[in-house]
């Protein structure tokens, strides 16, 4: 009886010390691309290898990438190292991402790819990272863009459910995850120049209309809606390409100035005509002069200062 008792003592104490089996794993970034902004998503394709012992362990069905939207059937190989398990997998997958546009076309986004075993928790399964074999394609990981960081790390994802199992140490699920984090940025001036040379082009229509003279009616007034017809049309063509937000961006700021300015050549223009009307011919000459003169170095300087802003952030 006491070698019973004693050998369900060591049995439990045995199972009480027993340690979740590690897997080293790494990655190698092929490419990521297709970024869609108004689709909050990009593809990425990467390699990833598992090497470990446990013999229950299958990732070419356990794999699960939860913040990915779609993911393609991997190229798998299947070897040994050193006495253990070596899958190789190369993946290809649609992942979700909420973009920041606040700072758009300077922004800098960071990417994250979570990587998790579906079947075991971190008592049974433990990632062990390898810093020194995970990298990227340097030259054609991402095309646009320029990578400022890359990491590999693990960690502990929490799931506030026991998915059906009613044993009270089960109500919290924890998996350990190995995270592919990476931050991006562009050299944004030529994007700038293309999405934003239609709305200064407006503007530059519109003051036009402080070179005729007061009295001229229609070339003053007809301008200013013409460019600021085009200014609308070019901030849909860019609202188009990017998430809706509820945060007022750049894009949103610079569109406001432009309509803001315009705006303000019909203002001068239909008090300079006031004047001229009232018999006031010189003080209607000097209101459009001093008018296009607040308005254009105004419109500059408020530019510039938003425009540094997003790039210091």
């Amino acid at each position: 009886m006491k070698k019973y008792l004693l050998g369900l003592l060591l049995l439990i104490g045995g199972g009480a010390m027993a340690q979740p089996d590690t897997v080293k794993v790494g990655t190698y970034i092929i490419s990521v691309h297709d970024i869609n902004f108004h689709e909050k998503e990009y593809t990425a394709r990467f390699w990833l290898w598992f090497v470990y012992r446990n013999p229950d362990f299958d990732f070419s069905k356990q794999l699960d990438i939860p913040n990915a939207k779609d993911i393609d059937d991997p190229e798998i190989i299947n070897d040994s190292l050193n006495g253990k398990a070596w899958t190789i997998m190369k993946m290809k997958s649609t992942m979700k991402e909420s973009w920041n546009v606040k700072d758009f076309p300077f922004d800098q986004q960071h990417l994250r790819v979570q990587i998790e075993n579906t079947l075991f928790d971190n008592r049974t399964l433990i990632f062990d990272p390898d810093l020194r074999g995970s990298k990227y394609d340097t030259k054609e990981a991402i095309d646009g863009w320029k990578i400022t960081n890359f990491k590999v790390s693990a960690g502990i994802n929490d799931y506030e459910t026991g998915f059906g199992d009613p044993r009270a140490d089960r109500s919290v699920q924890n998996f350990s995850t190995f995270l592919i984090e990476m931050d991006i940025e562009r050299d944004a001036w030529g994007l700038f120049m293309k999405i934003f040379l239609g709305m200064y082009i407006a503007f530059l229509i519109s003051t036009i209309s402080f070179t005729p003279h007061p009295s001229e009616m229609e070339p003053r007034f007809g301008l200013p809606v013409g460019g600021l017809f085009a200014a609308v049309g070019n901030k849909y063509i860019i609202d188009s390409l990017l998430p809706e937000s509820s945060e007022f961006t750049l894009v949103d700021t610079l569109h406001a100035l432009t309509f803001i300015a315009i705006f303000g050549t019909l203002l001068v223009s239909a008090l300079a005509l006031r004047q001229y009307d009232k018999g006031k011919k010189e003080m209607a000459e000097r209101t459009n002069r001093r008018g296009a003169r607040i308005i254009f170095t105004s419109y500059i300087l408020a530019n510039l200062i938003f425009i540094g802003m997003a790039l210091v952030d």
